[in-house]
């Protein structure tokens, strides 16, 4: 019945009416209205309700309240001060009771429920009174974590249910450090890695607008994004007009003046990407073509080659260089070289301090390198675009047993290669003090330009020319250009013209050109000064006695050069009995053999004048070569 307590109405929260919980839960705990109202509420143990065996109402759970600033901790204090005292944010202090008030509690099946329930993040917080990790991996904890340890319950059962946000002098610190952590602390990021391929490529073109043709070719080479941006056709259509200044012609029907329209306004959109760096290329290197051939047109008499090599080296730009790669297949490269010009050929002497393990080699290849883009201006770039072109390739396993041994002086030993190599070793220690390459005049620039980085240059065959009005055709009117230097040091330079070969001096598949004869006396030749090849490196210098370079140049009767070398030989002393009686002294031989020809050289050592005087030389040409260069059958 309404009447009686036992059969009152129970709400969601707990019994008795709306009313009488709105009146509970305004009035405080001291006030006698108040317990009136929470006594009436609670059923006695023995009443009607308790015996029937149903539940008693729920108590109303008071909503607690906010700290006084005397119980929060530091971090609880900054946070109630508000943004102005110099905090980060306003931070919501942890919830607690009034002073001398306690919270509620529910009744057993409420409590079981909440038990087994997962906890909420503020429940979470409440209960254990610890700070979680923060919300994201650039946001930082406030405050060191809090061990758990459960509150000491008092000797009351009404105290079991006190949770630790009811105790804010123990635990609101933590808890509001929590809150902040996962609320309020701002995540840091990590700030971003810029670098100039971050930037739009607008921009990226408008940069390389302001970069040379060297520079913009350079900067191909860095990644694909960036080879794309460098093909701009506006950045090199600007270029190959300052470089070239392209003009076309437009002739008008009845005048015979001319009118220039300039290439400036072409459409670029019309071309695909890369035309203009291809033209400007193409037309860079047959300006270079141009002038080299300019240069190398007129050709000298006596040696039938052009007058001025050493200016159409400079104006191409052109250099050598040398790669050693060892058994493992690892590349060593060397630059750094001394250039000495004589009439016929160029010595090239390399040096360097960090020469690799002579063991560990297994072959040297000598390249001629030159800038894609030569500046008449400037000095060629190692750091821009270049190429090259095989020259020659040597094999440096056993280089002690499988080269010739030309000489040695106290500090290294020469060591020869075919064709034109010399290789210099330490004596105490057996590794490399320098290189030195002899190259002939004959087709160097062609041989240094026009090959590829693994394939040497093809020589062109000759193409003969048939006579069948001379019988001896192809065996007189040669011309010998001989040289003979010590590196710094000439010690030879002669022409010999009118030499011949007659039938019966054709022997074992070789031509004999005779030039210095052993019984004319009057052709016979002084060498001045010692014989001696110079060498040097960082530190030291020296010179190889009774060792040079001998270059040689034949020309055929047309002038055209038919047999050419520049090679290192030395001197020594003849076993064969000597038939000279004119000359006292030693007899001493040099000798040189290729594929083509050989060369036999005959000196005596004059010990009155201390000179050595050229008694023979005879040149031996390989038939094979005669008959291919003139078309005959000797």
């Amino acid at each position: 019945m309404p009447g009686q307590g036992s059969q009152a109405p129970r709400g969601k929260h707990g019994g008795g009416s709306r009313a009488e919980r709105n009146v509970s839960a305004a009035q405080p705990r001291g006030s006698p209205s108040g317990g009136r109202v929470r006594a009436a509420s609670r059923p006695e143990r023995g009443s009607a309700a308790g015996a029937s065996g149903q539940e008693p109402p729920l108590p109303f759970r008071r909503r607690p309240t906010m700290a006084p600033a005397e119980t929060l901790g530091a971090e609880g204090k900054k946070a109630a001060a508000g943004p102005g005292s110099g905090s980060s944010g306003a931070l919501p202090l942890a919830p607690a009771a009034r002073n001398g008030s306690r919270p509620g509690h529910y009744s057993d099946r409420h409590a079981e429920r909440r038990r087994h329930s997962p906890p909420s993040r503020g429940g979470a917080l409440r209960r254990y009174g610890r700070s979680v990790a923060p919300a994201s991996p650039g946001a930082a904890e406030v405050g060191p974590p809090r061990p758990f340890a459960p509150a000491v319950a008092s000797a009351g059962p009404r105290n079991r249910s006190r949770s630790f946000a009811a105790r804010p002098g123990a635990c609101s610190e933590t808890v509001n450090a929590g809150i902040k952590s996962l609320y309020l602390t701002p995540s840091i990021k990590p700030k971003p890695n810029l670098c100039i391929e971050s930037l739009p490529s607008e921009m990226l073109i408008k940069i390389f607008s302001y970069l040379d043709a060297v520079s913009l070719l350079s900067v191909g080479c860095v990644n694909k994004h960036f080879y794309h941006l460098a093909n701009d056709n506006g950045i090199w259509l600007k270029i190959y007009s300052i470089c070239f200044q392209p003009k076309r012609t437009i002739w008008k029907m009845k005048s015979e003046q001319t009118e220039t329209v300039s290439l400036g306004c072409a459409a670029l959109h019309d071309r695909k990407p890369g035309y203009w760096k291809k033209e400007y290329i193409f037309k860079q290197i047959a300006a270079v073509k141009t002038r080299v051939m300019r240069l190398v047109k007129p050709v000298d008499p006596y040696t039938g080659l052009p007058c001025k090599n050493k200016e159409a080296m400079k104006a191409s730009g052109l250099s050598w260089m040398i790669v050693l790669k060892d058994k493992n297949g690892k590349e060593h490269i060397t630059e750094k070289a001394k250039l000495s010009f004589k009439d016929t050929s160029v010595t090239i002497l390399w040096y360097s301090t960090n020469w690799p393990c002579l063991d560990s080699l297994s072959t040297l290849k000598l390249f001629g390198v030159i800038p894609l883009l030569p500046d008449q201006s400037q000095a060629p770039s190692k750091n821009g675009p270049r190429r090259r072109s095989l020259i020659a390739e040597y094999h440096l396993a056993n280089l002690t047993e499988s080269s010739v041994a030309l000489g040695a002086d106290k500090l290294v030993q020469l060591f020869s290669l075919n064709p034109g190599l010399l290789v210099g070793l330490w004596k105490e220690k057996n590794e490399i003090a320098f290189v030195m390459a002899s190259l002939h005049y004959h087709q160097l620039l062609e041989r240094s330009t026009l090959g590829s980085a693994t394939v040497q240059y093809a020589l062109p065959p000759n193409k003969p020319v048939l006579d069948d009005v001379d019988p001896e055709y192809g065996l007189h009117d040669y011309s010998l250009h001989l040289d003979m230097h010590g590196g710094s040091c000439t010690y030879l330079c002669g022409t010999f013209k009118s030499l011949f070969c007659r039938k019966g001096d054709i022997a074992n598949g070789y031509l004999r050109l005779t030039v210095i004869s052993l019984k004319d006396n009057k052709k016979h030749l002084p060498l001045a000064g010692t014989l001696g090849l110079s060498w040097e490196t960082d530190v030291f210098k020296g010179n190889v006695k009774d060792c040079f370079v001998m270059d040689v140049t034949l020309l055929d009767e047309t002038g055209k050069p038919f047999w050419c070398f520049s090679a290192p030989v030395y001197i020594e002393l003849s076993s064969e009995a000597s038939g000279l009686y004119d000359y006292l002294g030693r007899t001493y031989t040099t000798y040189y053999a290729d594929s083509e020809g050989k060369v036999r050289v005959e000196l005596v050592w004059l010990e009155e004048t201390k000179e050595y005087f050229i008694v023979s030389l005879v040149l031996y040409i390989s038939t094979k070569k005669v008959n291919n260069w003139y078309g005959t059958n000797y």
